[in-house]
């Protein structure tokens, strides 16, 4: 979850937001701080009872935080008026620097590769390792085959 200030923007800049988001599988929710106060209780979210002040929008990713962070963020830059207040990420309150920080993550299949790489490398050398030394002892058989028979 993504908190956010969107004093000042307008009904069709909220549309636009919400259409942003829609694609990547995020919800924005417009919410009264009363009632975000009472939901958030005895919640992962309750940390972050003392952003809810002003008016506040909510974005809800389901499936990369880090994507979250990215696409609030793009908005904001593309229209100033959207304000990053901070952000729950796994039951851990972030502010708004740590957020920008996350943001700039790459997306989670890229690290998930980056991963994969990094395991796949020890694995491909010792393979490559291998068949440098049974190739060396393949030639090495040869040559004394070779040397005997002269």
């Amino acid at each position: 979850m993504v908190f956010t200030d969107y004093k000042g923007l307008t009904v069709a800049e909220l549309f636009d937001l919400r259409k942003s988001l829609r694609g990547a599988s995020i919800e924005y929710k417009v919410v009264k701080n009363t009632l975000a106060r009472a939901a958030s209780e005895k919640t992962a979210v309750s940390a972050a009872s003392d952003l809810f002040k002003g008016p506040i929008g909510i974005a809800i990713g389901y499936l990369d935080a880090a994507l979250v962070a990215k696409k609030i963020l793009e908005y904001s830059k593309k229209n100033n008026k959207l304000k990053v207040s901070g952000g729950v990420i796994e039951g851990k309150l972030y502010n708004a620097q740590d957020i920008k920080a996350i943001a700039e993550l790459p997306s989670r299949e890229v690290l998930l590769g980056i991963l994969a790489g990094v395991l796949q490398a020890p694995l491909s050398k010792m393979a490559g390792a291998l068949s440098a030394t049974v190739s060396s002892f393949a030639y090495a058989v040869k040559a004394l085959e070779t040397k005997k028979s002269n």
